[in-house]
């Protein structure tokens, strides 16, 4: 019961971090905002989960574990009651801002508990099981989110935590343990402060960055000066204060530092591969909105099966190497994807898409369980704050430099391939007559086709550029498994019918 309860705390947290995006056309009709403003109500979260990731593990050895567990998925749920009742853009952005601020926990805590619940020999399962959770929030968010906007009201995106932090909250507070508090820690401000200046306008810079014409901006620049401050300050802080927000004692351990790294490499394509599948399939190839989510399903699906057996196998094979084949498939399928097309067929697509799916499940089960089993548990709740920082900080660059580059790319090559449409091209001069008549730019049906052609051609490139990206920033993590070390391997025994464990 305590691991259903902690799962669903973690799809409460992983479901919002995408359900709203279908329905921000909605919100701005109902406040009359503008896409500048309403892009607010996404920030607003991403940047207040961010910052109030880190302290994470003061608060809970502070108050314990149990009640800032249910004081979180109280007030996560309360803000999502409070969002879906907001009446003016102001009262959703300060809302979203709470909502933020209590799903920080969610995570960290779950993935925490389900360590310390089950024995050594059973982690694989448990990281299975928490990492399903955690997947299954973005896969299910944009299609229940559309779902429920389209059917009933976008109120509605909100109003759906309710029965989820209801089950939860009263579920942990049957059957948690409670753990007493330490009273008299003292809070670190000082690296608290300067590292919500760094994330946050870090976070800023990344949100506004494209819409700014990035560092052609004052504004970019002001916040880019302020993330690397802020982060260089904390970096500092860490080195030298005597009781820091994050302990020194965590990158000691060779496992979990390659790891966190792995983390933020991998979160870096996690969110923005999505991303970019989405406009592909309806700009491009031209799918209805209903089809694409039907096309990018088995993504999902591959993904969850990866999971579920990666934490099987992660007792009796290296997890090192699940990791590695992970990667390696995560990179076939980016490089299968540079050679589409709007013509290329559903079965190839789907291939595609089910191969990075299972790839990159295939990483995240047995990555959590090396970096984690050779960590001292007092460090645990600490450690894993930190990676679902590292993953939220990969996934926010991950995102901004995909688009910003997909962005950037199309338009300079819509201008090279435009500079090369003349009548002495061979290529031209081979379609014959009609196509001329066609493509001709002297009419106004003409140009606007031949510029419609030219944009297609610009785009389907650009994103060749972007998969060849992704590919040279997943391959470099391969050299990252050669610096940790294999966990422990307990030699298990289950009895089937006495259900007893023996090693």
């Amino acid at each position: 019961m305590i691991t259903v309860c902690a799962i669903g705390a973690t799809i409460l947290q992983s479901l919002d971090q995408t359900i709203a995006n279908v329905a921000l056309p909605y919100m701005q009709g109902s406040f009359s905002a503008s896409y500048d403003e309403i892009t607010w109500v996404l920030t607003s979260y991403i940047t207040a989960a961010a910052i109030m990731t880190a302290p994470v593990a003061w608060l809970a050895t502070r108050f314990g574990r149990k009640r800032l567990f249910l004081v979180c998925i109280v007030g996560f749920t309360l803000a999502s009651m409070l969002c879906g009742a907001a009446q003016s853009l102001q009262q959703i952005v300060m809302f979203r801002l709470l909502q933020g601020m209590f799903s920080a926990a969610l995570v960290p805590l779950s993935q925490t508990i389900l360590l310390d619940i089950y024995p050594a020999e059973r982690r694989g399962f448990a990281m299975a099981i928490w990492g399903t959770g955690v997947m299954i929030g973005p896969i299910m968010g944009p299609t229940l989110g559309g779902y429920l906007t389209e059917a009933l009201n976008w109120r509605y995106v909100f109003y759906i935590n309710l029965p989820f932090g209801l089950f939860a909250a009263v579920g942990l507070l049957a059957w948690l343990p409670n753990a007493r508090g330490q009273r008299r820690m003292r809070f670190d401000w000082v690296g608290f402060a300067v590292l919500s200046l760094g994330i946050g306008a870090l976070q800023m810079m990344l949100d506004r960055g494209q819409e700014k014409d990035w560092f052609n901006s004052t504004e970019i620049i002001i916040e880019a000066v302020l993330a690397g401050l802020g982060i260089y300050l904390f970096i500092v802080h860490v080195v030298c204060a005597k009781r820091p927000l994050i302990r020194p004692t965590l990158f000691r351990d060779r496992n979990f530092t390659a790891g966190l790294v792995m983390m933020f490499s991998t979160g870096t394509i996690l969110v923005s591969s999505l991303a970019l599948m989405t406009p592909w399939l309806q700009v491009l190839s031209n799918y209805p909105v209903a089809t694409a989510g039907l096309v990018m399903a088995p993504r999902g699906i591959g993904n969850l099966a990866s999971i579920m057996l990666g934490g099987r196998l992660a007792g009796r094979i290296d997890p090192r190497c699940l990791v590695g084949i992970g990667l390696v498939m995560t990179c076939a399928s980016f490089w299968l994807m540079t050679g589409w097309t709007p013509d290329v067929s559903q079965r190839e697509l789907i291939t595609g898409i089910v191969i990075q799916g299972a790839g990159l499940g295939l990483v995240f089960t047995p990555l959590q369980l090396v970096a984690f089993t050779t960590l001292a548990p007092s460090l645990r709740t600490e450690g894993a704050s930190l990676f679902a920082l590292g993953r939220n900080i990969g996934a926010a660059i991950g995102v901004s430099v995909t688009s910003s580059l997909l962005a950037h790319n199309a338009q300079g090559l819509h201008e090279v391939i435009g500079g090369s449409v003349s009548p002495f091209n061979r290529a031209l001069q081979a379609l014959g007559p009609m196509a001329h008549r066609l493509l001709d730019p002297a009419s106004r049906h003409g140009a606007a086709v031949l510029d419609q052609v030219i944009n297609q051609q610009a785009q389907i490139i650009a994103y060749v550029d972007d998969y060849v990206l992704m590919i040279c920033t997943t391959l470099p993590a391969l050299l990252l498994l050669l610096l940790m070390r294999r966990p422990p391997r307990a030699v298990v025994r289950v009895k089937a019918r006495e259900g007893a464990v023996m090693e």
